[in-house]
């Protein structure tokens, strides 16, 4: 009986055996990323297990922190405030991830645009604030890596890298419980931030400024990139560049007349706010100024608005075979896009104030046209809860179409294929996840043992199996057990 039964059980113990080592697996790994962008600072959190796909970790995002507050850049000659902003969302990460993993968890600290200024306006702030954040890092019980200002090449690709990485350019799960290589095409990437935007796509032209060439290798695979990075054409900057193009063509007056802004617009601004930044330097008066404040009015004029935006490009003297602006090369926008970040708040704003779904550059055009004409009571009957920065919306907008369809030659045709996203797979888009999955290559794996040896898809065969085995094994016994009560009533 027992020989005949070991046949079932010994199986059964064999799977369980191979249960209790799969299940012995490491905890994940987990790192954190601090975006210290140009208006405010994002921590997000991500993990991965310890083995990799060809080099470069499978990585996933586990949970991010908005504190509240601008970007460190703007706590210059605030001593020790810079650090203290982060303090919240680090307290929180000790929280979300597991004691037992502190000391294992890389940090790293990626300054932008906003600290890329500050770098060119006073080096010894923009230093003092990355010491300070480092302090602040360094005394909770992580692995500080480092705090950096990241060139915008570098932002650029490392957003490049996060599109592609949550579309599953690189590398795909698939159904059978395994990643694999995607070989898929791969999307480019469009970012327009507070004080910069970035493209970056594939391209197999030649590249003649080296300058905008980058070659990564992920997941195995080489990848050519374009990528340009063009300081002061953020979002805030060029809201500021615009403005203080305006006070200079009028001749500085007390009350500013601004064809971006609605009809019905008026404040007070002061013009520090506006001339504290390199970006206004080729615009700032040249003799002392007789007040501080200036009253700014909107007429509501989308031509207007259009050739002054215009104004803050140049199209003229390209050095190369072909450039989008500024004597920028560019070699042609080709396949899929994803624009991301401003890009697509502004995009969603259009829609929402027209009722029309801009997928092609005459709605973009279109769409551009009619907020620009609309009165602040017109928009604040359309979007009510963007009471704050509602004047905002067609300067920034115009400024979107000049640089698509006039700077980058998006048309008629490569239009359509930009998607205006927020996230993608559940992920927040940006640089700070393709910056994880670059630097997680450098991390160091934990021995895998025998986990590998079971993929994750395979366990629903394995329980099938097990299941089948017990109910084998149960069957056998109550066969065995009618047979011997049967021959017991034939012996009476």
């Amino acid at each position: 009986m027992f020989t005949q039964l070991s046949v079932f059980i010994l199986p059964c113990i064999a799977m369980c055996n191979l249960y209790i080592i799969v299940t012995q697996r490491s905890p994940p790994q987990y790192g954190i990323v601090l975006d210290a962008g140009s208006s405010h600072t994002t921590m997000y959190i991500y993990k991965w297990q310890a083995d990799k796909q060809n080099g470069t970790g499978v990585v996933t995002s586990h949970s991010e922190c908005h504190p509240e507050g601008g970007g460190i850049s703007s706590y210059a000659g605030m001593q020790g405030a810079a650090g203290h902003s982060l303090e919240l969302c680090l307290e929180k990460a000790t929280k979300d991830i597991p004691k037992i993993r502190h000391h294992l968890t890389p940090v790293y600290l990626g300054a932008t645009a906003g600290m890329r200024l500050l770098n060119i306006t006073n080096s010894s702030a923009s230093d003092q604030i990355l010491q300070e954040v480092a302090q602040t890092i360094k005394s909770y019980p992580f692995d500080f890596r480092g705090a950096v200002i990241l060139s915008g090449q570098e932002e650029g690709v490392y957003g490049w890298v996060t599109v592609n990485y949550l579309l599953e350019k690189f590398i795909k799960y698939e159904f059978v419980g395994r990643w694999q290589t995607a070989g898929r095409q791969t999307v480019g990437a469009l970012d327009f931030g507070g004080a910069s935007t970035q493209i970056t796509f594939v391209t197999q032209e030649k590249v003649e400024d080296k300058s905008n060439q980058m070659n990564l290798r992920l997941y195995g695979q080489d990848y050519s990139l374009y990528t340009k990075s063009f300081l002061c054409y953020g979002r805030d900057q060029v809201l500021r560049r615009l403005m203080a193009l305006l006070m200079k063509s009028q001749g500085y007056p007390s009350v500013l007349s601004h064809p971006c802004f609605p009809m019905g617009y008026n404040a007070t601004v002061r013009l520090n706010s506006v001339f504290d930044s390199p970006c206004t330097e080729d615009y700032r008066p040249s003799f002392s100024q007789p007040r501080d404040t200036m009253v700014v009015e909107g007429t509501g004029d989308y031509q207007h608005c259009l050739a002054n935006v215009s104004k803050l490009f140049s199209f003229d003297n390209c050095p190369y075979s072909r450039c989008s602006f500024n004597g920028t090369f560019q070699p042609p926008v080709k396949g899929s896009f994803m624009a991301f970040s401003a890009f697509y708040y502004i995009h969603a704003f259009l829609q929402l104030a027209t009722d029309v779904r801009v997928t092609t550059s005459a709605h973009l055009e279109q769409t551009v046209h009619s907020i620009c004409n609309m009165s602040l009571m017109e928009l604040r009957a359309k979007i009510p809860k963007e009471e704050g920065r509602l004047h905002e919306y067609c300067p920034a907008a115009v400024f979107v179409q000049v640089l698509l369809l006039r700077g980058y030659r998006f048309d008629t045709v490569s239009f359509p294929q930009i998607s205006f996203e927020k996230k993608a797979g559940g992920a927040s888009v940006g640089w700070a996840l393709g910056y994880m999955l670059s630097l997680s290559n450098m991390l160091p794996s934990e021995s895998v043992g025998l986990r590998k040896a079971l993929r994750p898809g395979a366990w629903s065969s394995l329980l099938f199996l097990f299941t089948l085995i017990i109910l084998v094994a149960l069957g056998y016994l109550l066969v065995r057990t009618c047979a011997k009560k049967k021959g017991g009533d034939n012996v009476l």
